[in-house]
């Protein structure tokens, strides 16, 4: 009789059971896989990418026009956009750009990569004053080469560092005619970097900042400040009547220096960064009230085209006297805002300026950027102006014969 599937007794005919059905290697390979497949589940929940990492692409289809653009001749790892020529202008002159270097160079915006991430990983960084751009420095027409390195001077053609490195007189739209001015000079930077990028980014672009010769990255530190919008000036350290016991540091200028020596100091100095409109002293309470030793330093930064800043602390200065024979446009302070540590001081100096500029059209105020808290109080204040019915002015807009430079207007 021929055995079949009926005649057997159900699962009576299975092998017999072995102990050993699940050996251990296929264990740990079953737990590797489970491991794997977790791993990708979790990068997927992570990263949103379905892929797994690997390399894909997203086209976006778009119908056809008719005549294509200019700017579709362009590499696809190129941006194109469009931006005014002169940022300040209001025509409608564009000029093409076709990389984010250009969008930089032609209106000011940095833009900062984080690696090579994706697209989205950019940090922009807008200007205070956007479309609002200071002349490059250093301007070949205006260099002279010395055995220091490059000093200012005035190009052959004319051209003065005081008006190309001067920061432009813009205000708003919103301020009366004749509105009061006031311009502002914070010096020491450089000296402490904490401090300088500290007042390169919290005062408006309109502050000028006064530079001192003895910082590490001058040049660097120069560099951003105008990027931001500030005029620059160069702070040269000169004799005070207390000196040595306050020596205002290396190669200051010297009532005891022959004309030669203090001119080969002015020269050393000059030398320490580029780009600036105009000088400002440190000190020099002595030299400034010794005719001799004045003139000939006087006389050689008229020569090289700058202004001088003078900070009206000394009631014997004879600069605003020299100046008008030497074809020097010069300055001086009405209020030092941080002349005391005394408790309010600062603000009471503050509410000072505001009420000469008032009362006599124009007002300039200086102060040192230490301590740091100066600094974010002296900003409050300058962005409070214009609410105020006053233009925040850079300090070559308050200079010379008449502190009047033309003026552009922006709006709101």
């Amino acid at each position: 009789m021929v055995d079949s599937d009926f005649d057997k007794p159900l699962g009576l005919d299975r092998a017999p059971f072995s102990r050993r059905r699940n050996p251990p290697y296929r264990v740990i390979a079953f737990t590797g896989l489970g491991l794997v497949a977790a791993g990708l589940f979790a990068f997927i929940s992570l990263t949103g990418d379905p892929m797994g990492g690997e390399p894909y692409a997203i086209a976006a289809i778009h119908e056809e026009s008719p005549a294509a653009s200019p700017a579709s001749s362009q590499p696809a790892n190129q941006a194109v956009t469009q931006v005014p020529s002169d940022p300040a202008a209001t025509g409608s002159t564009l000029k093409q750009v076709t990389s984010a270097e250009d969008i930089e160079q032609q209106s000011g915006v940095k833009v900062m990569r984080a690696g090579a991430s994706a697209p989205g990983a950019l940090i922009i960084t807008v200007p205070q004053d956007l479309g609002i751009r200071l002349a490059p420095a250093p301007d070949p027409r205006l260099v002279e080469k010395t055995r220091f390195g490059p000093i200012p001077r005035i190009g052959s053609d004319g051209s003065r560092p005081s008006e190309i490195y001067a920061r432009p007189l813009v205000t708003a739209s919103s301020l009366k005619t004749g509105a009061p001015r006031i311009a502002l000079l914070i010096g020491g930077m450089g000296l402490d970097a904490t401090a300088t990028e500290s007042a390169i980014e919290a005062l408006p672009g309109a502050v000028t900042l006064g530079f001192a010769p003895y910082g590490h990255d001058l040049e660097r530190e120069a560099v951003r400040a105008r990027e931001h919008g500030h005029e620059t000036v160069l702070q040269l350290p000169m004799e005070p009547f207390d000196y040595p016991q306050n020596n205002p540091g290396p190669h200051t200028l010297l009532t005891s220096a022959s004309a030669a020596e203090n001119t080969d100091h002015l020269h050393w100095l000059m030398s320490r960064f580029t780009g600036y409109a105009g000088v400002a002293n440190f000190l020099g309470a002595k030299f400034t009230s010794d005719d001799q030793a004045l003139t000939p330093v006087l006389r050689e930064i008229a020569g090289r085209g700058l202004y001088y800043a003078d900070d009206g602390t000394s009631a014997q200065n004879l600069v605003p006297t020299l100046a008008q024979g030497l074809d020097l446009s010069t300055g001086k302070t009405d209020v030092v805002l941080d002349g005391t540590a005394r408790m309010g001081a600062l603000e009471a100096a503050l509410l000072k300026l505001e009420a000469r500029a008032r009362d006599k059209g124009i007002a300039v105020g200086v102060a040192s950027g230490l301590p740091l808290s100066n600094i974010d109080r002296i900003a409050r204040f300058a962005q409070s102006l214009e609410a105020k019915g006053i233009a925040l002015v850079p300090l070559s807009a308050v200079l010379g014969k008449d502190g009047a430079r033309p003026v552009v207007t922006r709006e709101p």
